[in-house]
């Protein structure tokens, strides 16, 4: 296990304490995209340091996951129950789900062209259309808190079931199947690596995941038990980027289990959303109000 203090890391302060930012992704226009749970906005971030600000819909609409479309738009989920949409001028669109309640909070693009979420409410997996038609898929579980979702390696979307302890997959008729998870994982953060496996993170357990699609699972343990690792990226390196907000750390895991766990310089700083930028480093949201760049000597 190695622990790195300063790795190379560049904080951005991009909004109040109060304003979020908890999801980023990368955009088409070699921006990175945040969303600011608290003040219901979108943010474009420039790799120099400019942000721009956005409505994502009412004030109390609290957008948390967003990612990169299929159409060159970026798609985010709001808590009060849309789906979002927002170009890289600003101009936004919602789509309002059919139970306001359902409290969307996962969402990728899937190989079909379409967006998949999840409800974390409803216990249903969503897709709707470019065009905003939306339909849904039940899980054979209740109560399990569906969380992240990503494409997988087969043409399948895979997510997590936080308080069901298992990974999902759905293939794109709707069907799915569930890998069970040690008791106590709570599975959170889920990506597909270039290895084709999915790693995840499991928030209580404070481990590494690498589940490959015959369900073969490897674990591997964080320094701090109270970790509690949120989300997780994959790099184009092969590693694996993911955040740990209880430890206040990034943490790096290559594609054979080696783990490296940067801390990061402001205490209490809350990482949630990670995401690869446009420039090859690890960009992290941190709920004080800013965003935190990662880089690692290879």
């Amino acid at each position: 296990m190695q622990k790195t203090t300063h790795p190379g890391i560049r904080e951005f302060s991009v909004a109040g304490a109060e304003e979020g930012p908890y999801g980023i992704a990368a955009g088409p226009d070699d921006a990175l995209w945040l969303t600011f749970a608290q003040s219901g906005e979108i943010a474009r971030l420039t790799l120099d340091g400019q942000v721009s600000r956005y409505s994502a819909g009412s004030a109390s609409c609290r957008p948390t996951v967003i990612t990169r479309g299929p159409d060159g738009a970026l798609w985010f989920a709001r808590s009060d129950g849309h789906i979002g949409r927002i170009t890289t001028g600003g101009e936004l669109t919602e789509f309002a789900l059919p139970d306001l309640a359902a409290n969307p909070f996962g969402i990728c693009a899937g190989p079909d062209g379409a967006m998949w979420f999840t409800e974390m409410s409803t216990d249903r997996i969503g897709r709707i259309t470019v065009h905003g038609d939306i339909s849904h898929f039940a899980l054979p579980v209740a109560g399990a808190f569906p969380s992240f979702i990503t494409p997988g390696p087969d043409g399948a979307l895979w997510f997590t079931l936080n308080q069901a302890d298992a990974i999902g997959r759905i293939d794109l008729d709707g069907e799915v199947a569930l890998h069970s998870l040690p008791g106590g994982t709570a599975p959170v953060g889920i990506t597909c690596g270039s290895d084709g496996a999915l790693w995840f993170v499991g928030i209580a357990a404070g481990k590494v995941g690498r589940l490959e699609v015959d369900g073969t699972l490897r674990e591997f343990p964080l320094a701090a038990p109270g970790a509690k690792p949120h989300a997780i990226t994959a790099a184009p390196s092969g590693d694996c980027w993911f955040t740990q907000w209880g430890a206040n750390r990034v943490g790096r895991i290559t594609p054979d289990g080696h783990i490296a766990e940067y801390d990061l310089p402001t205490a209490g700083s809350e990482p949630h959303g990670i995401a690869i930028g446009p420039d090859g480093a690890a960009w992290t949201a941190l709920e004080i109000g800013s965003v935190a760049r990662i880089t690692h000597d290879h």
